[in-house]
């Protein structure tokens, strides 16, 4: 390896004779010699690396020890979800090789492998990690959220959706550690993503943008109401499933969480009329509140999943989609989504009556 960082031009000049010495050789190039291709600056060895996957970065890491301990300190991101078989050992492996990871895949797509103590591994020599994705570990223990929560402290990104055996002891606790959350998905940890769980959430991760509570189905209003206060800059918040909310959860995230762009309440049917008007008339509170405050991010909700949500009625609804521009019901832009709900067939949104003015205009030309 040189012992210094190379500027670009050098990095070009060194790589057109290594391909045409075929990596044999003595080369001389600014005043450094190479004798091959393992003598590689971490910058050109980076740069012939970028564009393979990342199996392929995996073999180059044992190709020699300088070009491991350039891979150990220059890759940042790597995903193994393509590894069918062996998974654990592989990241236990891999984790003390590449200590400068940032963000590490490790969905199981085919069946479970992980275990607890490949996360610990990785916590223990992955410090810089920001995003973590463990969804499926189907047979991973609250040790793995401990482990990251000890020895990561700076993610702001974690999937552990579809982590059944996680309690919400060691959710509280990661909340505890881990306080720069910003993107955190729960979806089916029915067992962690308590009411408790969302108190500490809402009061150590105020960063807190986007949070997936999919089928958690033992969040109540005071979770989420939680949840509101002491999390205003949510962007997206998916409640599908969470069956025992009521207008009470929606209300209070219309009035605490201005910047709300994207809102899941599929197959919350205890939710009425009320927690629509409410959603309807923040838009005016928060158009006034952004004026004051000379911000320009007056978008409001562009995504909002009321299937099955039976209680609701047209009127309401079309309150909503009123007041939010951002939501359609016409085809292509489907963003406001009424799937089951029979009685709300005939709320559309603007560009269904532009349509019509236009179309209108048109015969009307040609009479």
């Amino acid at each position: 390896m040189l012992g210094r960082s190379s500027e670009s031009g050098d990095l070009d000049i060194w790589f057109k004779r290594l391909i045409v010495s075929g990596g044999g050789g003595k080369m001389e190039g600014a005043g450094d010699v190479m004798t091959g291709w393992k003598d590689l600056p971490m910058e050109l060895l980076l740069r012939v690396l970028s564009p393979v996957d990342d199996r392929t970065v995996i073999v180059a890491s044992d190709v020699c020890t300088s070009w491991r301990d350039a891979l150990r300190l220059g890759i940042t991101s790597i995903s193994l979800s393509w590894c069918k078989y062996n998974m654990n050992s592989l990241v236990k492996s891999l984790a003390p090789k590449f200590v400068k990871l940032q963000v590490l895949t490790l969905r199981q797509n085919y069946r479970p492998q992980l275990e607890d103590d490949a996360v610990e591994t990785v916590a223990r020599y992955c410090h810089d990690l920001r995003d973590l994705d463990l969804s499926k570990g189907l047979k991973l223990s609250d040790r793995s959220l401990y482990a990251l929560a000890d020895g990561c402290p700076h993610l702001t990104k974690l999937n552990i959706s579809g982590c059944e055996a996680f309690s919400d002891y060691a959710l509280v606790y990661l909340s505890s550690c881990c306080k720069n959350l910003k993107n955190l998905n729960l979806c089916g940890c029915s067992a962690a993503a308590s009411d408790r769980a969302l108190q500490a959430i809402s009061f150590n991760c105020p960063k807190l943008q986007y949070l997936n509570l999919g089928w958690c189905e033992d969040i109540s209003d005071e979770g989420v109401t939680n949840l509101a206060v002491g999390c205003p800059d949510l962007r997206a918040l998916d409640l599908c499933g969470c069956v025992h909310i009521t207008d009470k959860s929606v209300i209070a995230l219309a009035n605490g969480c201005p910047h709300l762009r994207s809102l899941g309440l599929y197959y919350c049917q205890n939710i009425t009329d009320r927690a629509m008007y409410s959603l309807a008339n923040s838009r005016a509170r928060n158009d006034t509140r952004m004026w004051q405050n000379s911000s320009h991010d007056q978008e409001g909700l562009v995504n909002l999943n009321i299937s099955q949500c039976t209680a609701l009625t047209p009127p309401a609804v079309q309150a909503v989609c009123d007041s939010f521009p951002g939501l359609h019901t016409c085809p292509g832009r489907h963003s406001l989504i009424i799937s089951g709900c029979l009685s709300l067939t005939s709320v559309h949104c603007g560009c269904t009556f532009q349509t019509s003015r236009a179309g209108g205009a048109t015969l009307a030309g040609d009479a």
